[in-house]
């Protein structure tokens, strides 16, 4: 064994057998030796950049990394691929592979789905066996552009069941990343909805105004309080502040669908009015996004109450 066929074997060891051309110059391996050892079946070639021996186990993560090698970073492995390394369920490692690369690259890879982005924040970033990911909630969130209900449903128990990822976690990400006009996110919404209605209790949008009020120096409120009738039916408000005729109402992102919910709205805000409630109402996106307006509004709003 020569010294350069060693130096590169240690290198190919460290990385599931696999190493980049770049890599292979610098052990002193020339492309034509490339070229010659690759002809007669000592060495593999996995795309333009990269090469493998063919004597290592070819698990899924010696592909991933030969592959994520061939590309060269900055990418991540992502999307159903992402949701395969982390055990979600209903995924395995199978063609195409997924990967994302910033915007700026041109890469394409036969049995590879490059998907691009402008930039992955540090939060959506992770490491996997050495490998470049996306974080399990960042892939979650990107799997809602293309996996039916039932299986993204399956991906966010999983995660959750896993402690890989929270509700909390997961309803930032979709409310720093809507913005942007992604795909997908309402689907993923209607999801986690979903589990907030199966699991009783508050909703994510009412504990996270709750988180909002505390340390803010406003009085917390009565949740669910019955203050009103409309017509046959009773009034619950979300939020009641105890001693003044306050109300606020949480908007979620489904609010105002279809012509029978915004008469049942409107009769139940017309009922409060008249019996001398303040009604306030705040939407998903205010709260996740503007939270100090809706601070600013309650401050004035409950002095003129008391």
């Amino acid at each position: 064994m020569t010294l350069n066929h060693r130096r590169l074997t240690t290198v190919a060891t460290g990385q599931l057998g696999a190493f980049t051309r770049q890599q292979a110059h610098a052990a002193g391996m020339s492309d034509r030796q490339l070229r010659r050892r690759v002809q007669s079946g000592f060495l593999e070639q996995i795309g333009p950049h990269a090469f493998r021996y063919p004597t290592t186990a070819a698990s899924p993560l010696a592909k991933l990394q030969a592959l994520v090698l061939d590309v060269g970073q900055p990418c991540w492995i992502s999307g159903p691929t992402a949701a395969a390394l982390f055990g979600l369920d209903g995924f395995s490692v199978r063609r195409p592979l997924h990967l994302t690369v910033l915007r700026d690259r041109n890469v394409r890879r036969m049995g590879v789905e490059i998907h691009t982005t402008a930039a992955l924040p540090a939060i959506d970033r992770e490491t996997f066996e050495g490998l470049p990911v996306t974080s399990p909630a960042r892939t979650i969130v990107d799997l809602a552009k293309q996996e039916p209900p039932d299986r993204l449903a399956a991906a966010v128990d999983s995660a959750i069941r896993d402690g890989l990822a929270t509700e909390d976690l997961l309803h930032r990400r979709v409310s720093a990343l809507r913005a942007k006009g992604r795909f997908g996110l309402p689907k993923l919404l209607e999801v986690l909805e979903g589990r907030e209605v199966t699991r009783g209790g508050h909703s994510w949008l009412e504990r996270e105004f709750l988180r909002l009020l505390d340390g803010s120096g406003l009085p917390r409120p009565v949740t669910q309080e019955v203050l009103s009738r409309a017509g046959d039916h009773l009034v619950r408000v979300d939020c009641h502040f105890p001693g003044t005729n306050v109300v606020v109402e949480l908007l979620g992102y489904r609010y105002h669908r279809t012509v029978a919910q915004m008469s049942r709205d409107a009769a139940r805000l017309n009922a409060l009015v008249l019996d001398g409630f303040e009604p306030y109402q705040f939407t998903y996106q205010q709260v996740t996004t503007v939270p100090q307006s809706v601070l600013s509004t309650l401050f004035r709003a409950l002095p003129r109450s008391a």
